[in-house]
């Protein structure tokens, strides 16, 4: 071979590896994640429920796999969405639901999801709920809001920056607020009012339903909140349309970047408090507001596929569709969902719900939906959201580093259907530690019953005991039989691998 032809040789060698890895990242496929707050295993008509229809999503589960035994990693909000963006246990750091001026919970230097796709030239974009803290501590509402999602692996953010129900009743872009006029600064307290705004304290026929004291803070469209606020009027967000505002910018998003891969976390608000639906839903099943808030979410969620269908993305773009935590009634406002309930079944099968070491806590619906790569079906693997981390570092080839999600398994072929195996052992969190091996859930017990609220205000079982409990849940799916007596030896080795978990600095 001649020196020209070795050249040759070389010159197309080098095209074809960088040829390859150009096909390799064009291939890769976008991931969007559309987590719910507060939907329960039985609200959608594709898991059982018939008093609500929820066509879109019956979709999604018809053309992907449909898991039965999937589980956000905490019966709360917080810990949940923590758990899903770390890959790590909420516990490891403390992670409780935050009030509305909490600091970042995730630092900067810790490993993210969306930190880790960037660095495989992935795009990344949080919109909707974030609940995870913003700023230092001491935010400065009327300035640069830092740090936020941007500086933990986010291209873009557009955020409620907590809940609905907690004051600032703001929307924030990147790092600032949306609409606010200088003129007109904020201020936010959670220990004293401020400003002279109305509250539900002082001004109850203000408002379109009552509220619990907690709740009963300063009003903003009508519904009082947890926390005082004064000023930011123009920036003020109307419940019923940010909905609308949040799907607007997702697809904003999907159009700039429907050329290369992107990761879209979108963190509904629906079917949290307080429960607003745009009029258009308003009445669409006979459940009142929680219901008519499933069937706008489901209408939301149909045109989040249907945007990626126009743009000729969706064969390979993986939806994970799933929620934070099980489900909550009456959480802190008197909006008829209680008396209005009918005979649906939010939990679906199982004892509790939001807050409940039962499976209702953490057992939701979870659809993962991806043309390209997965046939539909169904799956009854174990397995949880912290595992989404490890999962889609396998999808781009990323090998995680011993600090990196440190509880996330690679479920990968449990998620495309090329397996029925899961984990080995799942850990819940609640207000104690559950654990779960195939079908033995063993609940960890407490010192002392504090939490008798979930049971008194919310409604619902809270599964704490001073004595260990035990299920086997394919004989007892809704643990009415404690059989810990009768299975003391699996009982202690339940104990001891829990211990390992909670003692360790990780369980992978």
């Amino acid at each position: 071979m001649n020196y020209r032809s070795i050249l040759i040789f070389l010159g197309l060698a080098i095209l074809g590896a960088f040829t390859g890895i150009g096909l390799k990242a064009q291939n890769r496929p976008n991931i969007v994640v559309v987590y719910l707050d507060d939907l329960g295993y039985g609200d959608l008509s594709c898991y059982g429920a018939t008093a609500v229809e929820t066509p879109n999503v019956d979709k999604l589960a018809e053309g992907g796999m449909k898991f039965t035994d999937a589980h956000c990693s905490a019966a709360m909000c917080t810990p949940s969405r923590f758990s899903l963006l770390t890959g790590r246990y909420a516990f490891r750091n403390n992670a409780a639901i935050l009030p509305g001026d909490a600091p970042m919970l995730i630092t900067e230097d810790m490993p993210t999801l969306p930190g880790m796709l960037q660095k495989y030239g992935y795009k990344t974009a949080v919109v909707g709920k974030w609940h995870l803290g913003l700023g230092d501590g001491n935010v400065d509402w009327n300035g640069k809001i830092t740090p936020g999602p941007l500086e933990i692996g986010f291209d873009y953010s557009y955020l409620i920056p907590a809940t609905g129900d907690r004051v600032p009743c703001v929307l924030v872009e990147n790092h600032h607020v949306v609409g606010l006029d200088p003129e007109d600064p904020i201020e936010v307290s959670y220990k004293e009012k401020v400003g002279a705004d109305p509250t539900g304290l002082e001004n109850p026929d203000l408002l379109r339903y009552q509220a619990d004291k907690q709740h009963a803070k300063t009003i903003v469209n009508g519904v009082s909140r947890i926390g005082y606020m004064s000023g930011g009027n123009a920036a003020r967000w109307n419940d019923e349309t940010v909905p609308h505002q949040m799907l607007h910018k997702a697809r904003d998003f999907m159009n700039q970047n429907q050329d290369r891969p992107f990761f879209l976390y979108f963190a509904f608000h629906d079917i949290h408090v307080p429960r607003l639906p745009d009029y258009r839903f308003q009445g669409a099943t006979d459940m009142g507001v929680r219901g008519d808030a499933i069937v706008q979410m489901d209408w939301v969620t149909g045109q989040l596929m249907k945007h990626l269908e126009e743009l000729g993305i969706a064969d390979n773009t993986m939806i994970v569709f799933s929620s934070d935590n099980g489900p909550v009634l009456n959480d802190g406002y008197e909006d008829e969902s209680v008396e209005k309930l009918g005979n649906h079944k939010p939990a679906g099968p199982f004892r509790g719900g939001k807050y409940s070491a039962f499976e209702g806590g953490t057992r939701v619906p979870t659809i993962v939906y991806w043309p390209a790569k997965i046939k539909p079906g169904e799956s009854d693997a174990l397995w949880g959201h912290m595992d989404l981390y490890a999962s889609i570092a396998e999808i781009v080839g990323h090998e995680l580093s011993d600090n990196e999600a440190p509880d996330s398994f690679n479920v990968l072929d449990a998620i495309t259907g090329a397996s029925d195996e899961g984990r080995e052992y799942l850990l819940e969190e609640a207000y104690t530690f559950s654990l779960r091996k195939g079908d033995f859930k063993y609940i960890q017990p407490v010192e002392e019953i504090k939490n008798s609220w979930i049971e008194n205000s919310k409604g619902i079982e809270s599964g704490l005991s001073v004595a260990p409990q035990f299920y086997d849940l394919s004989k007892d799916i809704g643990e009415t039989n404690n059989i810990a007596r009768q299975n003391k030896g699996l009982v202690k080795k339940m104990e001891k691998e829990l211990k390992r978990i909670l003692e360790g600095q990780k369980s992978r």
